[in-house]
């Protein structure tokens, strides 16, 4: 594990240093769990009396005045600042360059330098790997898909033919790009598949939780936009396009022909019908259905969705259901007393 001085990792960081920058630390820690050697951050003030009492060699923190009498480094975001010092001393390993013994690349397969095609993988004929591309062991990549340099398929990812992935994209364990999508005709009680002939195009700095399923379109392109970040066991149907940023929570699924905008975000279990415009910047509360479209910078809740505000609204007049309940009984006998 590596050994890093404080000023050294401040400087990496864009930080500054109260308190003794020759201190070193080797790794990064919950408040609660830090000790001597150890890095931790503090990022919501909820947290200050369990930073104070943290017993880490230094705290990342925005406001020095907070830990009087400690080694912090003063950043703009601890969280941000966090998240690059786990590269400087949790370094995720890389497997190494070249072609398993057990893996199969086609003949015609374009490998860049630095690529790694990991155990019991397949690429098959057509495909072109960017430079230090990395897939997974068990992975499966289709004739003719294109990937970009630096992305990284972990284990167990199937992207089937003629789809598109961008640069630095993460594919977490078993995510499936290009599957069919859901198309069917229904004539007399049978339904008639429609074939799925359209692809995937997955463009730059995107990353896949596991399990997520992107659909090709039944027509031209499924589109998942530059910088989007996806969580695990998603579904996004044929034809849809999320829009660059945009933020979907587990669980989210999506129909057909739906399009996002850019930095959409969707929270866990929500939903959204086919052939929808959701527009930029709108938010979708957890276990939202959507049916019709959303505004610009709309927030919607509920089920059918509607304005956040009038849904907290409502749920405020539920909870008073019971009392409402009472007080309609009493007046009834009331009246029932006084008609006797």
């Amino acid at each position: 594990m590596p050994e890093i001085r404080l000023d050294v990792l401040a400087a990496h960081l864009g930080a500054e240093v109260r308190g003794d920058g020759a201190l070193t630390v080797t790794r990064v820690q919950p408040l609660d769990e830090a000790g001597p050697g150890d890095l931790s951050f503090l990022h919501n003030s909820r947290y200050v009396e369990a930073a104070r009492a943290s017993r880490a060699t230094a705290i990342l923190v925005e406001d020095a005045h907070l830990l009087p009498d400690q080694t912090v480094l003063v950043c703009a975001d601890p969280y941000l600042a966090m998240a690059r010092a786990l590269d400087e001393l949790h370094p995720q390993p890389l497997p190494a360059e070249g072609v398993h013994p057990s893996a199969w690349v086609a003949d015609d397969v374009a490998l860049a330098a630095g690529v790694s095609v990991g155990p019991n993988a397949v690429v098959e004929a057509g495909c072109q790997l960017g430079e230090r591309v990395v897939v997974g062991a068990g992975c499966l990549i289709g004739r003719d898909v294109v990937i970009g340099e630096g992305s990284r398929l972990h284990q167990g990812v199937i992207i089937r033919e003629r789809c598109r992935v961008g640069s630095r994209c993460v594919f977490q364990p078993g995510v499936v790009i290009g599957g069919d999508g859901f198309g069917f005709a229904t004539v007399d009680g049978v339904h008639h598949k429609v074939p799925q002939v359209g692809i995937v195009v997955i463009e730059d700095d995107v990353e896949l939780g596991a399990g997520v399923c992107v659909d090709r379109a039944t027509l031209g392109e499924t589109v998942i936009g530059r910088g989007a970040k996806i969580d695990n066991l998603v579904q996004i149907a044929h034809n849809v396009r999320v829009g660059a940023g945009s933020i979907l929570v587990s669980q989210v699924g999506i129909a057909g022909s739906t399009t996002l905008g850019q930095y959409v975000v969707m929270g866990g279990q929500a939903g959204a019908a086919g052939h929808l415009k959701i527009g930029d910047g709108a938010q979708i509360t957890a276990k939202t259905a959507v049916f019709k479209d959303v505004a610009v910078g709309e927030t919607v809740s509920g089920n059918p969705a509607r304005p956040h505000r009038e849904f907290m609204r409502s749920q405020a007049a539920v909870g008073r259901l019971a009392d409402l309940r009472r007080r309609v009984a009493a007046l009834e006998k009331r009246i029932d007393e006084g008609e006797g």
